[in-house]
């Protein structure tokens, strides 16, 4: 579990779209790390990895996208 002291922002749109259509993540996974996320006020990939439903590599490949975002 990952409890985080400072509120998470609700993953975006475009993070959710670059998961399923970059990354191939189920909808059902999705949900679910959404739901976990906002329990625990943490950051979504983070969850996702923290679950086993994102690789390392497929962690910083998020990593990497939300870094070009900005």
């Amino acid at each position: 579990m990952v409890i985080s002291s400072h509120p998470q922002p609700v993953a975006s749109k475009q993070l959710q779209d670059f998961l399923l259509g970059r990354l191939g993540l189920s909808g059902n996974a999705l949900n679910l790390g959404l739901r976990q996320a906002e329990l625990e006020q943490a950051p979504l990939p983070i969850v996702l990895w923290s679950f086993g439903l994102l690789s390392l590599e497929q962690l910083q490949q998020v990593l990497d996208w939300q870094d070009n975002q900005g």
